[in-house]
């Protein structure tokens, strides 16, 4: 089933939640860059990739906007005394995963550092942008709040799951 139904998600978005649940994961390892200047495996292996990925997340975030809003119709309801605190969390994640890259970008760009992605040079190296560096410098901040609620959001996926005991889980799996 590649569309999403009343009783679960489809496979496109099934697929989409968990490739951008894995790659926020990816991106949550430039943390380590704060343990001993970023020299051990992590840091030297995964973290050079943090700017391509970001960029990869922005355009999934958008994909993935646009298939959700398509899907709006059908896709699985919230139970209505819980509905509105599910629309803010999700509504709060989608905004850090669209911010967190556009403020990367503009970290980048702003310092004079240019923007490279995958290996393809995007902006060149150039002056230093004060206004762009000034909203880059919510990168870092909008990092540990998006953090705080990722943990929360899988902290609620466990809670139905194992306490509640209800499909909220399943009808993502």
């Amino acid at each position: 089933m590649i569309h999403d139904s009343k009783e679960r998600y489809g496979s496109i978005s099934k697929w989409l939640h968990w490739l951008m649940g894995g790659l926020i994961l990816w991106q949550f390892l430039k943390f380590f860059d704060r343990i001993n200047d970023g020299e051990h495996w992590i840091g030297q292996t995964l973290v050079p990739w943090h700017i391509s990925i970001g960029a990869l997340l922005l355009v999934l975030v958008a994909v993935r906007i646009f298939w959700a809003l398509g899907q709006l119709k059908q896709r699985p309801r919230h139970d209505p005394a819980t509905a509105f605190m599910v629309k803010a969390g999700h509504l709060a994640l989608y905004l850090g995963m669209a911010l967190l890259p556009i403020t990367g970008i503009l970290t980048m760009i702003g310092n004079g550092y240019g923007l490279k992605v995958f290996g393809v040079q995007l902006v060149a190296k150039g002056p230093e942008i004060a206004w762009a560096a000034s909203l880059g410098g919510l990168h870092s901040p909008l990092a540990w709040i998006t953090l705080l609620l990722v943990i929360g959001h899988v902290g609620m996926a466990l809670l139905h799951h194992f306490v509640k005991r209800d499909d909220v889980l399943r009808r993502m799996l």
